[in-house]
């Protein structure tokens, strides 16, 4: 008696992902599995990009319950890669068995798929599907090596240029993210090519920074422009603004820092001492410390620059603004590093504002969202690689959350963050100083400061009563419940309790890898070893999520918003900070300003820093079928419905603002860091 199988095969809908070589496929059943038969059409065109093609294939005896689908592609003519979304089979008695695959085959290669439900290693209990989830880690380990790119920095994947990548993980097209080709193509969609052409000739005037900025502002940078130099710009930015992560509410002044009540008193609206108004919980400081002694850009001869590790005191006022009252250019007190106030002049007030602009956006770049954005979250991806089958249901659930990081970070190392690269052609940190703060800074980072609500409460800014506003952390703790909730419907969907978490070899051996290999050398950094919970597995895994999502959407999309108004945050400085008091004057501040070459480079930069890809994937949204399991489905779905309100409520509060905060808003928050 003969049985027939339908088999459909789904091709990927991106550029070149249809092939013309053979497909060969297996059927394997409980029971037993089907010969290899080639899938062929006569007189059709198989496999083309974003087809699904039926073929039956008969079978002598019912191969019983299907488990797995073996896939082979051999050479015809010409070798050329395939991508394949799904195969899917009708039984003879109808069921329809999915195995999702979404992923390429390059040159002559077989992939054996297991059906679309997940497995923990401990359910698979028979030695064969032991041994495939053994051999695909095998050929995973091999394909995803770690390689420390500088010393001192976090692992990142062993390639020196993207095209050595995995297939899987390659972008689809290189062209789209070239950065020499986004920068160029920025600047002369942003009319500027004839700015650069006088890379060193300085601007006269504030006001002429316009000629390259009318064309191109939006809502928020126009704001930014009209209002830069106001003290509740300054201080809304270290709320709200690009690095919304450094401010902090402090019980003393450091001795470093010795502002004095005769200081400040003017700036105090409450009657009360800088000591009493510290204690009532009103005074807040950003400290960047960790650039002092960081080597300026030096890359150009010509033209020197210029870095300091300020120190600004910040007091939130009698209508709850925060506002600068205090800004000391350099860690070590004394003449020659004086305190500026808001009651010295204009020309040295702005000035020294202009210098905490200049160096929170050297910080930003390099540690918000360089390492503790797109390095880490690589970190995290290539340990998935390595440990994780993709059966296992943290594979199934983290995928999507790892798009294209690993290709994203390559291409930084080849063109952007790379000796001579375009990192070095307007930033002060350019020419190694970067890599020397990211050294630096992973001699403090912690596994807990990735946690948003912990390294919120760390800084003393988790009470909306006592710092209203501060949008960034209001809607990361929507985003960051939602994000847990469904992490932990999922993970208690396949761990009935925590000794199923603990028995997981291939969880523990992830979390492990993640320490040993990736966090290398740095055990002070307190990344776990292993995971005794279930809880604690969540809360590992909501780190992972949010930092590639929230965390980077939150830091880098309102570049342009924030940055693209020069003067309101300079990519390097081209005078040494001031020494004393009474020497700011225009020219001075006009010659301490990128010039018109660096200034074309870093409005390019930021622009295309600040796009979404094409056909971009936001929080929720997951396409590619990893999941079959209905309880899971109905979990991302009302993850979906919990972020749409989150969004919903954001636009609502927006529009009763003068200065709109999107960048939380989960329609606005890819799943992954991509760009």
């Amino acid at each position: 008696m003969a049985y027939t199988y339908v088999v459909s095969v789904a091709t990927g809908t991106q550029g070149r992902s249809g092939t013309d070589n053979y497909i060969s496929i297996t059927l394997v059943g409980t029971e037993g599995c089907s010969q290899k038969t080639r899938l062929d059409k006569p007189k059709h065109d198989d496999f083309e990009r974003g087809s699904v093609d039926s073929y039956p294939i008969k079978v002598q005896e019912n191969l019983g319950e299907l488990v797995l689908v073996k896939l082979e592609k051999k050479k015809y003519m010409a070798q050329d890669d395939w991508y394949c979304r799904y195969v899917s089979v009708r039984t003879p008695g109808g069921d329809s068995v999915e195995f999702p695959c979404y992923r390429w085959l390059v040159d002559d290669k077989e992939v054996v798929l297991r059906d679309g439900r997940a497995h923990l290693p401990q359910d698979d209990k028979t030695s064969p599907f032991k041994q495939l989830r053994q051999t695909e880690l095998e050929m995973r380990r091999k394909a995803y090596r770690w390689m420390r790119w500088q010393p001192g920095f976090p692992m990142s994947i062993d390639a020196k240029r993207h095209q050595d990548l995995p297939r899987d993980i390659q972008f689809n097209s290189e062209k789209e993210v070239d950065f020499v080709l986004n920068y160029r193509k920025a600047i002369q969609n942003l009319l500027m090519n004839r700015f650069t052409c006088m890379f060193q000739s300085s601007w006269k005037d504030i006001a002429h920074f316009k000629k390259i900025f009318f064309s191109i502002k939006n809502p928020i940078s126009g704001y930014v422009m009209q209002h830069w130099k106001e003290d509740f710009m300054f201080g809304y930015q270290f709320l709200n603004g690009c690095n919304p992560v450094l401010i902090q509410k402090i019980s003393k002044l450091p001795d470093k820092f010795p502002v004095t009540n005769e200081m400040v008193a003017v700036s105090l609206e409450r009657e009360l001492t800088l000591e009493q108004e510290i204690k009532a919980g009103n005074i807040y400081m950003v400290d960047y410390e960790v650039l002092d002694g960081i080597k300026a850009n030096d890359t150009d001869p010509k033209t020197p620059q210029y870095m300091t590790a300020a120190i600004c005191l910040l007091y939130k006022n009698t209508q709850n603004e925060i506002l600068p009252i205090a800004i000391q250019l350099g860690q070590i007190p004394g003449e020659d590093n004086p305190i500026f106030l808001p009651t010295d002049s204009e020309d040295d007030w702005l000035l020294a504002k202009m210098w905490v602009r200049s160096t929170d956006f050297q910080h930003h770049q390099t540690v918000t969202h360089l390492l503790r954005t797109h390095l880490i979250s690589e970190m995290f991806a290539i340990a998935m690689f390595r440990q994780l089958p993709a059966v296992h249901p943290v594979f199934k659930l983290l995928i999507p959350h790892v798009h294209f990081t690993i290709a994203i970070n390559t291409k930084a190392r080849e063109q952007l963050i790379c000796e001579h690269g375009l990192f070095d052609k307007a930033n002060a940190t350019g020419g190694g100083g970067h890599v020397e703060l990211i050294q630096k800074t992973m001699k403090t980072l912690t596994f807990r400061s990735l946690c948003f609500p912990d390294m919120i409460k760390d800084h003393g800014m988790d009470s909306k009563q006592d710092v209203p506003n501060y949008f960034y952390r209001d809607d990361g703790y929507k985003v960051w419940k939602a994000t847990k909730s469904f992490v932990s419907d999922v993970i208690g969907i396949y761990y009935s309790s925590d000794e199923e978490v603990q028995s997981d070899e291939e969880i523990q051996a992830f979390v492990q890898d993640v320490r040993d290999n990736g966090m290398k050398d740095f055990d002070h950094c307190g990344f776990p070893r292993s995971l005794e919970s279930r809880e604690e597995l969540i809360e590992y895994l909501t780190i992972i999520v949010f930092t590639a999502s929230a965390q980077h959407a939150a830091v880098n999309f309102g570049q342009f918003d924030w940055y693209s108004w020069i003067p309101n945050a300079p990519s390097t400085m081209r005078k040494p900070p001031p020494n004393r008091k009474g020497v700011a004057n225009i020219t001075l501040i006009m010659e301490s300003l990128p010039d018109r070459g660096r200034s074309s480079w870093h409005l390019g930069a930021v622009w295309a820093l600040s796009q979404y890809q094409k056909n971009e994937l936001y929080l929720g949204m997951y396409p590619d079928e990893y999941f079959l399991e209905k309880p899971v489905i109905a979990s991302m779905e009302k993850f979906r419905k919990n972020l749409a309100e989150i969004s919903s409520g954001i636009k609502t509060r927006n529009q009763g603002l003068e200065m709109p905060y999107y960048n939380l808003s989960p329609d606005r928050i890819p799943n992954s860091v991509a760009v």
